[in-house]
């Protein structure tokens, strides 16, 4: 099954649209200048930025940054490394990042980064961090899916247990923490038809290779039934922060 990822990110920003309006209020987001978003993607999210900002979004894909120039096109966009962000000190007023440091080889350069880049009294967000390690799912012969998504997030390079570290690199990236927690639902909420395509399309892809399909099958008819009963539980904790540079 093939993933539509701009599809995929328009889901995501769904699950974080309340928490994006609360925190961008809090960063005054009406008052700022320049905002940058580190690992834009498609540009769901940073289509959304309210008020009148420049806006910046940086990506690896270049896939990615030619749908997010149709998606977001008031937005200035670069191919960069989140490492090695390519802009002077202190040029935003928020930078922010949205499923993006479990997938960066150093989350602790990245954050820092973003601390760099944003001027002194200005704030920086990591809108959503899931910690996989914690995934609930119910019927109980469901439970397999959280142990094999982490194990295959592990081997792309990702760290599925990041969001639980969230608050600890923002304090190791000199960033003063104002606020932490977890997304309301954290996918408790029952898909509809649609995402649930959408998930185990990701799901799929994850678990390819990694055990047979027939067993990914088996798997998958199980999910869909347990939703069909209402017996489905689906739960990943998705850690946000935020806090601003010294």
């Amino acid at each position: 099954m093939s993933i539509d990822w701009h599809l995929r990110f328009r889901q995501q920003a769904g699950w974080t649209r309340d928490l994006r309006a609360y925190l961008f209020g809090r960063a005054g987001i009406e008052r700022a200048r320049r905002v940058l978003e580190v690992g834009c993607g498609t540009g769901a999210v940073l289509a959304e930025v309210p008020g009148p900002a420049a806006r910046f979004g940086l990506d690896l894909e270049p896939a990615h940054l030619t749908e997010a120039r149709t998606h977001a096109p008031r937005a200035s966009l670069l191919c960069a490394d989140a490492h090695a962000l390519p802009f002077p000190d202190g040029v935003f007023d928020i930078t922010f990042c949205h499923f993006l440091l479990l997938w960066v080889r150093d989350p602790l350069q990245a954050l820092s980064e973003m601390k760099r880049v944003t001027r002194r009294g200005g704030f920086v967000l990591a809108l959503a961090e899931p910690d996989y390690s914690r995934r609930v799912d119910e019927p109980a012969a469901l439970a397999p899916l959280g142990r094999l998504q982490s194990e295959s997030l592990r081997r792309q390079g990702a760290d599925p247990s990041l969001g639980a570290r969230l608050a600890d690199l923002f304090h190791r990236a000199g960033i003063t923490l104002l606020e932490t927690g977890t997304l309301r639902g954290g996918g408790t909420q029952p898909l509809s038809p649609e995402e649930r395509r959408l998930e185990w399309a990701v799901l799929e892809a994850d678990l390819a290779g990694l055990v047979p399909q027939s067993e990914i099958e088996r798997l998958k008819r199980l999910d869909e039934q347990a939703w069909q009963t209402g017996e489905r539980v689906l739960h990943v904790p998705t850690h946000f922060a935020w806090g601003q540079r010294p």
